[in-house]
């Protein structure tokens, strides 16, 4: 298995290359792969490194208050920051929370050690998932600490399987320091294969929204648009999400609606102000007063949005999964989203509260949403429940700080440097 692992890796290095020529996602990994070696001879070698690696831009919200924390906690610390994906490394390249930002190189036996030869890492932390075998194997064999943060476990996955399959894909987890793990069924399953070092700490990504929350902005459009009405806020909307929402704005006159879709390119923004009676946007506002639906034609501003909203519509549920749950929840308002949503663990637990609504057609939207118009005892109870909930579950990072300092695992580590 191990040759067959090494071959793919080789192969995809292969296939990126000429993947490149084709399409820009692929090139710019391209492009960033053969730059990994040249941006980590800047590493300064003087204080212990501290790597986070974040596959794309959602594990890096999940990672950002472990950086951030630690930036002001241990500041002797220098402090990497690697992506896998253009997605999350080309948005956030320029973060200001790490010393060096680069992409994680393939995963050959040649780059992991040459890689870990630059950058010496005191602390590594992987943020969910990603179990690269070469570099988790290396990492054990220098022992260096290694931590999964905000991970979780699903039991269809490889490492749970029966088999020499499975057996090969568990021998990457007992590479794993410890796993901070999102829930207690993740534990259990880690248990079952005989991995007993780990610890129930939540989510990161809930201290991100309090944070976010905390430093959200004034945006007196806004409040302008909404007056006394009932707002319904839709986030991170793709045309399926639209449409539905089109047959609420239809079937509830009374409600004012913000719509922040995924994507604001302008011939999108101008499919959704055509199809939309009554509609405006943000940027430009026309005949405010008169208008029922608020079209977000810039991005940035979402999460502030939801602090005027009454109710929420997440989108991406029609799709590969729906969008960040948490920005809307930590105002304490009921949710709504599409069928596409057991992934999520945060949205799952929402939904058996009584805090979220799926939805899987017209029929359940407006059914899901006629009990919460003009309601107010309702909302009242889903909001209770859910500052009940977000209250549950902040303080993940401090947990995970605390045990691995507790642990005492720098000390030994600070020999090396």
């Amino acid at each position: 298995m191990n040759s067959v692992y090494n071959l793919i890796i080789r192969l995809f290095s292969v296939g990126l290359a000429m993947a490149a020529m084709f399409n820009e996602k692929a090139k710019l990994l391209y492009a960033g792969q053969k730059r990994v070696f040249s941006e980590l001879s800047e590493v300064r070698g003087d204080r212990p490194l501290l790597w986070v690696h974040c596959a794309s831009l959602g594990e890096f919200e999940q990672g950002r208050p472990l950086i951030e924390r630690m930036r002001r906690s241990r500041p002797e610390f220098y402090i990497l920051l690697t992506f896998f994906s253009p997605s999350g490394y080309e948005v956030r390249k320029n973060y200001g929370g790490a010393d060096c930002i680069c992409y994680l190189p393939l995963d050959s036996r040649a780059n992991v050690r040459r890689f870990l030869k630059m950058t010496n890492p005191a602390l590594i932390f992987f943020i969910k998932y990603e179990y690269w075998r070469n570099f988790f194997m290396e990492i054990r064999r220098q022992n260096i600490p290694l931590y999964m943060v905000s991970a979780i476990f699903r039991p269809e996955q490889y490492f749970f399987r029966n088999g020499s399959v499975g057996r090969w894909y568990r021998t990457i987890l007992q590479n794993v320091t410890h796993f901070f793990v999102q829930n207690e069924a993740s534990a259990a399953l880690l248990r079952q294969i005989g991995l007993h070092n780990s610890t129930v700490t939540g989510d990161t990504r809930f201290d991100r929204v309090v944070e976010i929350a905390a430093s959200r902005k004034d945006l007196p459009l806004i409040e302008q648009f909404k007056g006394n009405a009932t707002l319904l806020v839709v986030g991170s909307s793709w045309p399926p999400d639209e449409e539905l929402i089109m047959a609420a704005i239809a079937r509830y006159p009374a409600i004012k609606f913000v719509i922040a879709p995924h994507e604001v390119k302008s011939a999108n923004i101008e499919r959704l102000l055509s199809a939309i009676p009554l509609a405006t946007r943000y940027t430009n506002p026309v005949n405010l007063a008169d208008s029922r639906v608020l079209i977000i034609d810039c991005i940035g501003i979402l999460s502030s949005i939801y602090r005027y909203a009454d109710i929420a519509y997440i989108g991406g549920g029609f799709g590969i999964g729906i969008h960040n749950t948490l920005e809307a929840a930590v105002y304490n308002i009921p949710l709504l989203f599409g069928p596409n949503y057991l992934r999520f663990q945060e949205a799952v637990e929402l939904e058996q509260r009584g805090i979220a609504f799926p939805i899987e057609d017209e029929e359940t939207l407006l059914a899901r949403l006629s009990p919460l118009v003009d309601n107010r005892e309702l909302i009242a109870e889903i909001s209770n429940k859910c500052a009940e909930f977000m209250s549950e579950n902040i303080g993940a990072t401090d947990k995970v700080i605390n045990f691995v300092f507790a642990e005492n695992h720098l000390e030994g580590q600070n020999d090396r440097s």
